[in-house]
């Protein structure tokens, strides 16, 4: 059974600068866990310890219940694929890929067969003979993945490894990655800082802040019910609208954002306005798909309560199958999603709505607000 498992894991640096904070998680054998946050939020180092790259200042790094933070690298039996590809630029493809056996001193005909086992799984059979300055930047990665992959480790580790390509092999080299990891079996854990790619690619996901885990779930825990306004804003994309501000004293139907900005009108649930009510200041966030352009404030059905406000359209960006409409707010730009052929254009005064079960709350220190309302 190939699980990973760390307590209380935290990295101090000699300055006393802290990179990693008391991280506790566990990781099944065969998933896919990603670590995804923002730069220098800790998630490299973190790999790195269970790689045995980076000592561990205090906590358990355990493979299959054995500890291992005293554990040579060489000996913890894990792949390691880099950002920058860490290929030898003097030895070809079918070499690179045969290195971590050859170093090993297997016999000649076994790294053989194991090579070009490796090579038609990855699809590089044909390119063999070739150097690293011959291949493509998604070729590069392929062979790097290969001699990850050649040992048959218990363990895949993934250091950003698809940050250097352009978007379209990002998309094909994530496909590839996962199918290898499902066929193989091999426990994974995952680093990037492209939520993209998280959401995607994991089976689940460890969203990091400053050292911190701010939640661990899976992806779509990870975007309907977020821990926290960071989890939130992080994942998704258009990022979610985030209104911060207060309930107006004068006229309990309204909230004002941010005192004096744009006006924010309910109709319908009490409840969820008795709930804002007690709050001194509060944020609510609601993702770009459930804001709604229309004409007039109304709910459609007796248990439906609804939000509304006027905005001014600052741009429509048009992406094929549908239109994003940004419109500006008291605080800053916002993103609703709309059709392809929305006839909303830029300085146009729309009024956008949304139903109170689609938002979510977060009170002033960001943490979510969990309720039946929400």
């Amino acid at each position: 059974m190939n699980s990973l498992q760390l307590v209380s894991i935290t990295k101090e640096y000699d300055n006393k600068y802290r990179a990693v904070h008391n991280v506790t998680l566990e990781v099944d054998e065969g998933e896919f866990l990603v670590l995804v946050g923002p730069s220098g939020c800790g998630k490299s180092t973190l790999l790195r310890m269970i790689a045995g790259l980076e000592t561990i200042t205090s906590g358990d790094l355990f493979f299959n219940g054995k500890r291992m933070n005293d554990i040579q690298p060489a000996d913890r039996d894990v792949g390691m694929v880099f950002q920058n590809y860490a290929l030898y630029p003097h030895l070809t493809v079918e070499e690179n890929i045969g290195f971590p056996l050859s170093i090993r001193r297997q016999a000649k005909q076994e790294i053989k067969r194991l090579v070009t086992e490796t090579a038609e799984m990855i699809g590089l059979s044909h390119l063999l003979s070739r150097k690293p300055k011959e291949l493509s930047g998604g070729q590069r990665q392929r062979v790097a993945l290969g001699r990850a992959i050649i040992r048959r480790p218990k363990f895949f580790l993934f250091d950003e490894p698809l940050s250097n390509l352009d978007a379209q092999l990002r998309v094909q080299m994530r496909t590839e990655i996962i199918a290898l990891q499902r066929k193989l079996g091999v426990t994974a854990v995952y680093v990037t800082h492209d939520q993209t790619e998280a959401m995607t690619m994991g089976d689940r996901i460890a969203v990091l802040k400053n050292g911190i885990i701010q939640q661990i779930a899976t992806p779509t825990e990870i975007y309907s019910s977020p821990e926290n306004e960071f989890v939130a804003a992080f994942i998704g994309s258009p990022q979610i609208n985030l209104f911060k501000g207060r309930m107006d004293s004068n006229n309990r139907s309204q909230f004002i954002e941010n005192n004096n900005g744009c006006i924010i009108s309910f109709v319908g649930s009490d409840p969820f306005i008795n709930l804002l009510q007690s709050m001194s200041e509060f944020t609510i966030g609601v993702r770009s798909e459930h804001l709604i352009i229309t004409n007039e404030l109304s709910s459609s059905h007796e248990s439906q309560s609804l939000l509304g406000f006027q905005a001014t359209v600052r741009s429509v960006e048009f992406i094929g199958h549908e239109s994003l409409v940004y419109f500006e707010t008291a605080q800053d730009l916002k993103c609703c999603r709309t059709t392809a052929d929305s006839p909303v254009k830029a300085g146009d005064s729309i009024r956008i709505t949304f139903a109170t079960e689609n938002s979510m709350i977060f009170d002033n220190m960001g943490n979510r607000v969990k309720s039946h309302f929400t």
